[in-house]
């Protein structure tokens, strides 16, 4: 598949909203329930919001002219540690490489990385999965409290020393 993974611009933001809200609905379907997902999404992938996230490492992928995907690490406090606080395809693009390209492609930047966390749902085994075979392991468990609903959460992490 052809594919272009590029720099998110500010006129990409209706495109990443939709990936979002598309991924997100299909992802925890039956995990979170949609009233609390749509919320979650208004906040988070506000317009403002993506504006903010334009001074982070953020990446979306393109397939035919169509945003398809994107990732978005930010630097922690802890020098060279970072948090993938989201990545997400559209459901027809998943299981083709997309989320592992983005991810090659945006560890580039900061090769010299010492760790790289992210939280994952343990419910949402495909992700949990996805993040194994990359390398990442789960370093902690607990529960969440997410708008009123209570999720399991693993915390996983990469390690580069």
């Amino acid at each position: 598949m052809d594919l272009i993974i590029r720099k998110m611009l500010e006129a990409d933001i209706p495109d990443v909203q939709y990936v979002a809200k598309k991924s997100w609905n299909a992802t925890y379907q039956g995990i979170i329930p949609e009233d609390v997902q749509n919320s979650f999404l208004k906040v988070a992938y506000s317009d403002e919001m993506l504006k903010k996230r334009l001074d982070q490492i953020i990446f979306v992928a393109e397939h035919d002219e169509k945003i398809i995907g994107f990732i978005n690490f930010k630097e922690t406090e802890q020098p060279n540690t970072y948090d993938l606080s989201a990545i997400y395809i559209l459901p027809d693009y998943q299981g083709k490489r997309t989320g592992s390209r983005l991810i090659a492609h945006s560890i580039e930047p900061i090769k010299n990385f010492e760790k790289i966390f992210l939280e994952v749902e343990k419910d949402n085994i495909n992700a949990v999965n996805f993040y194994k075979k990359l390398g990442f392991k789960i370093v902690d468990e607990y529960d969440d409290e997410f708008d009123g609903h209570v999720l399991k959460t693993l915390e996983m992490s990469l390690s580069n020393v």
